[in-house]
């Protein structure tokens, strides 16, 4: 019998390529792709499957080295090591990079001059949400199209367009539903299960990925008590947290992770591509737009306070919905953008009544355990 609901969850996060493998010999393309600004919609309609590219912070970083400086981001220098070992990106038919922040743009290049893999598309995302940027963003988004038409020799039509939109929809309310199974206190499902889940279905195709979200669900909605006990209620924040034990080793020090603003959690799930006659439109706005992330730049207005509050009111409404008592805000080495919106965020998340504590790593198992210490002193504050 085949595997289902959160055991098939384990199979996939342990061994995150065979599933993969597996498919390209059956002849079925797999396009991988950094970022949750990469259009997966247009991947689908494409007929092709778009594999969310992670890391592995077991790993340490050996062959990466001798091609990228050390003081580049190590989530992305830690994925490039993976693909220059010939371990898990190696099968990739494609390589996808948005414009999402300096390091990923860098490598780009140095992925594709290296592994020269069959197809690859930079994506010229704009840094700002008004008419200008988001006229740019559909012309961009037309020229990918047409470059993965002529790459397949499929004509992704608006039909195909509206129904793959249907189908990542879908997708985010079944994660959103996840999601509310962690609003009861203890939560039903842990931190640690989640995350799994997660990166388990941005790496099969999206119908494949809903199919194994409502098994995943039902099992949970099935148990007879939560798998945990009542501890300080915390969300956390930052950027590609893709790795079990960050948020794993929160969990074990003392504390229900129930909540998150991560890249791979509500930052790619908690918006909708609104399906109209002009699919690409409707793609546009709801990348630029409505995607909350420190690197889109958007225009000041008011006081610093009424700032603070355009930027982060979702964040507070995410506390304030979940019930958090505080708020993790963890950043990587060198990634400027959470870095610098770190601290506006936890003075204003304090002055919210969700005191915020802010730690840094390098993506690295080391790194973790070097902060139990620190997480397990912040907890015993708010406990």
């Amino acid at each position: 019998m085949a595997e289902k609901g959160l055991t098939k969850v384990e199979q996939i996060y342990n061994d995150k390529g065979s599933l993969a493998k597996e498919r390209i010999k059956k002849g079925e393309k797999i396009f991988g792709y950094f970022c949750t600004f990469a259009p997966v919609e247009l991947l689908t309609a494409a007929g092709v499957i778009p594999y969310r590219i992670t890391g592995k912070v077991s790993e340490t970083i050996k062959e990466a080295d001798a091609y990228i400086e050390t003081i580049m981001c190590p989530y992305v220098r830690n994925c490039f090591d993976q693909a220059i070992k010939g371990g898990d990106y190696s099968f990739l038919d494609g390589f996808i990079v948005p414009h999402a922040c300096d390091n990923i743009v860098k490598i780009y290049d140095i992925w594709k001059y290296n592994l020269k893999p069959k197809y690859t598309h930079f994506l010229n995302m704009p840094h700002c949400t008004n008419d200008a940027s988001l006229e740019f963003l559909s012309s961009e988004l037309n020229m990918f199209k047409k470059s993965l038409e002529k790459h397949t020799g499929k004509e992704i039509t608006n039909d195909k367009l509206n129904e793959a939109i249907k189908l990542h929809n879908d997708q985010r309310a079944l994660v959103k539903e996840l999601y509310d199974l962690r609003k009861q206190d203890p939560p039903l499902i842990t931190g640690t299960e989640v995350i799994k889940v997660i990166v388990s279905i941005t790496k099969i195709p999206v119908q494949e990925g809903n199919e194994l979200l409502k098994e995943v669900i039902a099992e949970i909605k099935g148990r007879a008590s939560s798998p945990v006990k009542k501890l300080p209620r915390v969300l956390v924040y930052g950027p590609e947290i893709d790795d079990a034990l960050f948020i794993q080793m929160i969990e074990e020090t003392g504390s229900n992770v129930v909540i998150d603003d991560i890249c791979l959690g509500t930052r790619s799930f908690w918006f909708n591509v609104e399906e109209t006659q002009d699919p690409i439109a409707g793609i546009a706005k709801a990348y630029l737009v409505d995607i909350n992330c420190p690197r889109t730049y958007r225009q000041r207005t008011g006081s610093r306070q009424d700032d603070l509050e355009a930027r982060f009111g979702y964040i507070r409404k995410f506390a304030e919905d979940f019930k958090a008592d505080g708020i993790f805000l963890y950043t990587i080495m060198y990634c400027d953008n959470y870095e610098f919106d770190a601290v506006d965020i936890k003075d204003y998340m304090d002055k919210a009544g969700f005191p915020g504590f802010i730690v840094e790593g390098d993506y690295t198992e080391m790194s973790i355990q070097w902060l139990k210490t620190r997480v397990q002193a912040f907890l015993e504050m708010i406990a």
